[in-house]
C-alpha cells in the first residue's frame, strides 16, 4: 500500500478539524511529561478543543488553501495543535493558564478568526475572557441601566406617595 493512501485519512481528519474550527493554536509541548500532557488533554477536551501531535508535513499538506496555512512556517520541531470550534480564545486562554504549571509548555503562534498571531499576540488573545463571560458582561451592561432607571422610578413614586397623604392629613384637622 502507497504511503499517500496511508497518510491520506490523517490528512482528511486534519483538514476536517481545520474546517470547523474558528481557531487553532500551534504548541511547543517537549519536556512535558506523561501525566502533564494527559492533564492538559483532559482540559482542552473538556472544554470542547480538539489536541492533538500529527507530523508537520501533513499538517502543511491539509492546510494548503486555507487561513491555516498561515501557521506553516512555525511547523519546525515537535509541534501539537490544538483546534477551537465555539469560543476562538479557548485553546490559547486553557493553554496558557496550563503553562503556568508547566513552564515547559510553550505557544509557538495560533490563527484566531483568520488572523495570525505571534507568541506575544497569542498572549493577549489568552487574556479575552470567554464569550459566555462576555455575553454575561454585555447583558449586564445592557440591563444596568434599565435596573437603575426603574429605581428612580419608585424612588419617585414612593416620595410622591408619602407627599400626597401628608397634606391630606392636615386638612382632615382643620375641616373637623
Amino acid at each position: 500500500m502507497p504511503k499517500v493512501e496511508i497518510k491520506q485519512p490523517i490528512i482528511d481528519e486534519i483538514k476536517k478539524n481545520a474546517e470547523n474550527a474558528s481557531s487553532a493554536v500551534l504548541v511547543d509541548y517537549r519536556g512535558l511529561t506523561v501525566e502533564q500532557d494527559t492533564k492538559l488533554r483532559k482540559t482542552l477536551r473538556e472544554a470542547g478543543v480538539c489536541y492533538k501531535v500529527y507530523k508537520n508535513t501533513l499538517l502543511k499538506r491539509a492546510f494548503e488553501g486555507t487561513d491555516f496555512a498561515q501557521l506553516d512556517d512555525s511547523l519546525e520541531g515537535p509541534t501539537a495543535i490544538a483546534f477551537a470550534y465555539e469560543d476562538a480564545t479557548v485553546a490559547a486562554r486553557l493553554i496558557t493558564e496550563f503553562a503556568k504549571t508547566a513552564p515547559v509548555l510553550e505557544i509557538k503562534c495560533g490563527v484566531v478568526e483568520g488572523t495570525l498571531y505571534d507568541v506575544n499576540g497569542m498572549a493577549q488573545i489568552a487574556t479575552i475572557p470567554g464569550r459566555d463571560v462576555l455575553i454575561s458582561r454585555l447583558l449586564g451592561s445592557l440591563q444596568s441601566p434599565v435596573t437603575n432607571f426603574a429605581r428612580v422610578l419608585k424612588q419617585i413614586a414612593e416620595k410622591d406617595g408619602e407627599a400626597a397623604p401628608a397634606p391630606a392629613a392636615e386638612e382632615a384637622p382643620a375641616e373637623a
